[in-house]
């Protein structure tokens, strides 16, 4: 398969390192600035436990000068996309799979709903991405992997090899199966699964707290687990948000305490929102907690404690030139 990455940060360039390593992909990346400097010069660099990958990968600032594609899969942060999103066009041909693995909720995440025609404005709020991204060419991916980078092109690989991929509305696809097999021979535990919703609300129902907290309080996992006070007020949250899935047919069959136990094992970890703040980029609120606030307002859902984490670390970004939508904006509902 043709594979382009887009997006050559931790996941992207572990992924794209991993592909072009196991030599079943014609692997491309998509990038630029220091990124596609330190591509053409010393092509990729993985570091996993002790051991060093390095692999040179066709890489060009250009969609065009890449073509079409078989798969192109998508890691970039999600403030980027909207604008990212129409440039990718020379990519896509008219069966190319668009594998979409990014945090957060998906802009296609709520379409199959009744009372869910209006795009999600939270992740989508002109609905470029929509316009740009054929949804009829999209599988969804869960990422359980951490990896950070060191530099451009230089990664770090921590833990976990975990990725889910699925249709978006349900269901086991050739498509899906193929596109599994793939990562599985690039060394990842890939699961294809008929239920990809449950699982992209699985994993924010953590990230949903776990990363404004840190990303507020400078603080890892361990020290803002080990507070009774911050513990309770992500719990609070998370049942909140539990309710939510619960309205829109993703059921959470799990405590917030037993995800906390869960959690805790990564100890003095940083998360995702905490690295993009403390290296001064945009971080991902609204796709992350923007989104649950939104869905919540839709399904007629009080959440205070959801609300509250929004707002303080929406007024924090923004201060820091983090955030770039007005704090005192709220997503608009039908």
């Amino acid at each position: 398969m043709k594979v382009a990455i887009v997006g050559a940060g931790a996941v992207g360039g572990l992924i794209a390192a991993r592909l072009a390593a196991s030599g079943t992909a014609d692997v491309s990346v998509l990038a630029r600035g220091a990124t596609l400097a330190a591509l053409q010069r010393d092509g990729l660099r993985v570091h996993s436990h002790g051991v060093t990958l390095q692999v040179s990968v066709r890489t060009s600032h250009d969609a065009f000068a890449l073509g079409p594609q078989d798969c192109v899969i998508v890691t970039v942060k999600a403030p980027a996309l909207a604008d990212l999103a129409p440039s990718l066009a020379p990519m896509l041909g008219k069966s190319t799979i668009i594998l979409l693995a990014m945090n957060g909720v998906p802009w296609w995440f709520c379409k199959s709903l009744p009372g869910f025609d209006a795009p999600l404005h939270s992740v989508d709020r002109d609905g470029r991405i929509e316009r740009a991204l054929p949804l009829a060419q999209m599988l969804g991916c869960v990422v359980h992997v951490s990896a950070r980078q060191r530099g451009p092109g230089d990664i770090e690989h921590a833990m976990g090899q975990g990725l889910i991929v699925g249709e978006p509305f349900a269901g086991v696809s050739e498509r899906a199966e193929r596109v599994g097999a793939l990562l599985s021979s690039a060394g990842f535990d890939t699961q294809v699964s008929g239920k990809i919703r449950n699982d992209i609300w699985y994993k924010l129902w953590g990230n949903l707290t776990m990363n404004p907290v840190s990303a507020l309080t400078g603080a890892t996992i361990d020290r803002m687990l080990d507070d009774p006070l911050v513990r309770e007020l992500c719990s609070s949250a998370m049942r909140e948000a539990a309710v939510i899935g619960d309205r829109i047919g993703c059921r959470i069959d799990q405590t917030p305490d037993a995800r906390h136990t869960v959690t805790a094992k990564l100890g003095a970890f940083k998360t995702s929102m905490l690295q993009d703040v403390e290296a001064g980029r945009a971080i991902e609120l609204d796709a992350i907690v923007g989104a649950v606030h939104e869905i919540g307002r839709r399904v007629n859902v009080p959440t205070p404690c959801i609300d509250a984490l929004l707002g303080l670390t929406r007024l924090m970004a923004s201060q820091r030139g983090l955030y770039p939508q007005p704090c005192n904006a709220t997503f608009n509902t039908p």
